[in-house]
């Protein structure tokens, strides 16, 4: 990600929930919020995709397939992870990269928790520019208990620094959300900021974790997709954000395992669908992505501060 700019993945992100709200076979997944957070050029491609009609313009046409692609994998992702959060509230959330995540204010369930947003201090000044623009209903979910913004550069940054001075107590219960992050970093960086996590983690904690297993459709897709954004003359996603680190479960379970957390579920995406019942495309692909659920022994239920 370059200075003072936002995450182009965060925006594909936010393109990909925005184009699934209310479409889902299964009428679980919704994210209102989603498309309000998009700039008009942005909302564009969205609008494309959940009027079914692909542009005839190949140029166009890598946007929309981006998008259409995307929608399938945030409907699984995101019911996984709200789903795991829900089944354990805590007084504290905090999401780890949050990027254009809606969560605080399309989740009623947080709505009197208090939710930390972690980021790079250049995607956060993009979002809270975007966040001026919602309608005052919408903010007035969070006029009880605001969001916490928490500008962080994790590179030469602590991380518990910065959220101690935000107002995070790691004597209570958090749930820790760290969605489509971990690729983006170094297994050494992974495991310096899972031991941050584990320091700042009271009993009753829980830890969801968004990560990618290496498969050979991922790696061909990735370089097919950099060809067509050549070709249109777009510049690739991983151009700035490149995938960095893969994971097994067995690897990533070991690791939480040393800083005291013990993983009580982890799948991938397709077997998220089949659990749903959603019709899949892709099926290769939504092997590749996973989600661990890992709990710091303790308190468990849902906890009131």
């Amino acid at each position: 990600m370059k200075a003072a700019e936002g995450s182009r993945t965060a925006v594909l992100v936010c393109q990909g929930r925005a184009a699934a709200d209310g479409l889902a076979e299964s009428g679980r997944f919704t994210d209102p919020v989603a498309i309000r957070l998009l700039r008009d050029d942005e909302r564009r491609a969205v609008e494309r995709v959940r009027g079914g009609e692909p542009p005839t313009r190949w140029v166009e046409r890598v946007d929309h397939e981006s998008v259409r692609a995307c929608a399938a994998v945030m409907v699984l992702r995101t019911v996984a992870i709200d789903d795991a959060l829900r089944e354990r509230l805590t007084p504290q959330v905090v999401l780890l990269g949050a990027g254009l995540d809606a969560r605080a204010w399309r989740l009623p369930e947080l709505a009197d928790r208090a939710v930390f947003e972690v980021d790079h201090p250049d995607s956060q000044r993009d979002k809270r520019a975007r966040l001026a623009g919602l309608p005052e209903g919408v903010q007035a979910v969070r006029a009880a208990e605001p969001v916490r913004f928490v500008p962080v550069d994790l590179t030469h940054e602590r991380l518990d620094t910065a959220l101690a001075a935000a107002g995070h107590r790691a004597d209570l219960p958090t749930t820790w959300v760290w969605e489509g992050v971990v690729p983006y970093l170094t297994r050494h960086e992974v495991a310096r900021t899972v031991a941050a996590i584990a320091a700042l983690s009271s009993p009753g904690t829980r830890l969801i974790v968004n990560y990618q297993a290496l498969r050979p459709s991922i790696v061909a897709g990735q370089l097919l997709a950099k060809l067509l954004q050549t070709l249109a003359r777009r510049r690739s996603l991983w151009a700035n954000e490149p995938w960095r680190s893969y994971w097994t479960a067995r690897r990533l379970g070991a690791l939480l395992g040393r800083h005291g957390f013990t993983v009580v579920a982890d799948e991938d995406l397709l077997a998220v669908a089949t659990r749903l019942a959603l019709a899949t495309a892709r099926r290769a692909s939504l092997r590749s992505g996973r989600i661990a659920v890992a709990d710091r022994p303790g308190r468990t239920g849902s906890t009131q501060v």
